[in-house]
Parts: C-alpha cells; structure tokens; sequence
C-alpha cells in the first residue's frame, strides 16, 4: 500500500495574501546555498493543487497541458493524469493515438476535447524530443 501523503500544515494554505505566512513564504532561504526561493512561484504552485477539507491534497492540475484540461486524482484514474472533461486517462487516449487511430476519433471515443486531446499529444512529442 502506498504511503498516503503528508498533511498539508494550515499555514502552508494560508500562504496567499498579506499573512506572517505568506511574508514568510516570499522570504525562504535554502539553507545549503543561501539561494533564495521565489515565492510567487511556490505560491502559483499551491494554487494547483486542491485540498480536501483533512488538509490533504485532493487533486492537482497539470498546467504543462494548458490550454487543455489534465489533474491528477489519486481516486480516478489510478493516481495517473486524466482528461478533466471525459476523466479518460491520457496514456490510453495517446496510445490510441500512437498505434495510429485519428485524433478526432480518439477524442469522440474517450469524450475529450479536441483540443486538450491535441494539447496532450503535444506535451508527449516535447517528452519524446
């Protein structure tokens, strides 16, 4: 059985706006370089992910695959990334497409968007480069 993820703290999903937390956030340090974090980027990063209300993370969005729609949902899908409309999982509608079946059909099939389709296929050809 996989571990379950850790708790996300309470203050980690008070880090937007103007709280001691998010100050502290835009502050943080790596200790063994001295290197600062960006804190807009931690931050826009949060934002992807949707907590449930244990303070575990529930979901998180994919944005590699925008304009399209892809999350990972640990209770669909097997933990693996899905199509947020249709729910197909995107390796069986790209291994559709790879063993040579038409985009528009893979998409009708599954009940995905032509163009999150599209946009899948394109994140799979940057993978393979």
């Amino acid at each position: 059985m996989a571990d379950r993820p850790r708790r996300v703290p309470d203050r980690v999903l008070r880090l937007q706006g103007d709280t001691p937390e998010a100050r502290g956030a835009r502050e943080l340090v790596v200790v063994r370089n001295g290197q600062r974090v960006f804190g807009q980027i931690v931050e826009s990063y949060l934002r992807l992910v949707e907590f449930a209300t244990d303070g575990y993370p529930r979901l998180i969005r994919l944005p590699r695959y925008e304009p399209g729609s892809v999350l990972v949902d640990p209770d669909r899908g097997f933990g693996q990334p899905i199509f947020t409309r249709g729910g197909a999982r995107v390796e069986d509608a790209l291994g559709r497409f790879h063993a040579g079946e038409a985009l528009a059909d893979v998409a009708d099939e599954f009940g995905v968007p032509l163009p999150d389709l599209e946009g899948a296929v394109r994140v799979a050809s940057r993978l393979a480069a």
